[in-house]
Parts: C-alpha cells; structure tokens; sequence
C-alpha cells in the first residue's frame, strides 16, 4: 500500500492525492444516476427511464485450516450475475420489448446484447457496459387507476451472460480524467493558488508539494 510523509506523519496514498488535488482545485464530481441511455442490438426501443441489475458477485469459499481457530480462510470461488437485468420506460406505440418476449413465450429465444451508457452533463457517453446473449423472461405492463394522472411504464426483465466494461470504456473514464484535472488546474493557475491553500494547514501543504 502507497504511502508518504506528511509533515512529519505517515499518511496513506489516498490521502495525499484528496489533499493535492484540492490544493491544484481538481474536481472529479460523481455522475447523475438519470443521464443514461440504452443500446439493445437490433431492436428499437426507445428511452428508458431505470436501468436495475448491473451486479457482478465473486462467491466465497470458507476453508478452516486445521489447528487455526482464530481465523476462517474465505477463498474467492467463481463470479457470477446474480440478478437479471430490468428495462423501465415509458409506455408508447413502440410495443418491440413486448414482442420480444412474446417470442420466448412461443418458443422463440432470440438473444441479443446490448450496452449501458452512462452520459456526462452534456449528455455524451462518459462509461458504459456491454451485456451479452440477453432474452426477456418477464414482461410487466402498466399499472393502471382512473384516479391519477401519472404516467403509464411497462418493463422488462433479462437473463443474460455476464456484465463487463470494455477497454474503450476504461481508457475514456482515464482520458476524461486526465483532460478534467488539466482543466481545472489550468483555471485555478489563472485564478491564483490563495482561495485554495487559505483552508490547508501549512504543514500539508508543504508536504504535499514535496511529494509532488
């Protein structure tokens, strides 16, 4: 594990690179659960408004070794997905995700993959994951009162193969990264380093520059 000295002290890696990239006024704010869109290999399906079961688990093993009480071994066993993947939207004209599971319903299993973009605030592709061989096994329609005036969403529930982030989609979560913190270092340079140091004891900063 990474660590530096700090005006004397042992801090961890992670703790130094919070301290400078406030010192250099770096933002790396988390990204809206609502700004997403859908692929779904050759099916149009319009938007979605919620996405649920992007979950991988690693299952684990226990192991007692024998004459060691203290402590169980927990050794990593296989990887699995252990929920479906459901698709909300709201309900239109575009009945495909209905059709679709109709054909399972008929004995027609077309699989299909698709991916899952997550979209900056100006709405382009920040991160995304690829899913594979994907069927519907649960198509849920409206809900339907008289009394409200909400919207009408259907949604549907696939099985799938497993859930990964392709290495375009890494290597552009670092690209942005990097072009943010040049961003925002080159702001801060142009607006002066003081408001940012004023609220950093002087013994992390001067250890922070001398780490850096």
């Amino acid at each position: 594990m990474g660590a530096f000295s700090v005006g004397g002290a042992t801090i961890g890696l992670n703790a130094g690179l919070a301290a400078a990239t406030r010192l250099l006024g770096i933002r790396n704010d988390p990204y809206t659960c609502f700004n997403f869109f859908v692929e779904l290999g050759g099916l149009v399906v319009g938007g979605f408004s919620e996405v649920t079961g992007l979950t991988i688990e690693t299952e684990i093993t226990d192991y007692r070794e024998g004459g060691m009480n203290e402590y169980l071994h927990r050794l990593p066993g296989p990887t699995k997905y252990p929920a479906n993947l459901v698709l909300k939207h709201g309900l239109t004209d575009i009945d495909s995700m209905f059709l679709w599971h109709q054909d399972v319903v008929s004995g027609t299993v077309k699989r299909r993959s698709g991916s899952i973009y997550v979209l900056d605030r100006a709405r382009l592709p920040a991160m995304w994951w690829n899913f594979t061989d994907a069927y519907p096994v649960k198509w849920v329609g409206p809900e339907l009162k008289a009394e409200q005036n909400l919207i009408a969403f259907e949604s549907i529930e696939l099985v799938h193969r497993g859930i990964s982030k392709p290495a375009l989609s890494r290597a552009l979560s670092y690209l942005r990264a990097a072009a943010g913190a040049t961003s925002d270092v080159i702001r801060t340079a142009r607006g002066g380093f003081a408001p940012v140091v004023q609220d950093i004891p002087r013994t992390a900063v001067g250890g922070v520059q001398s780490f850096l």
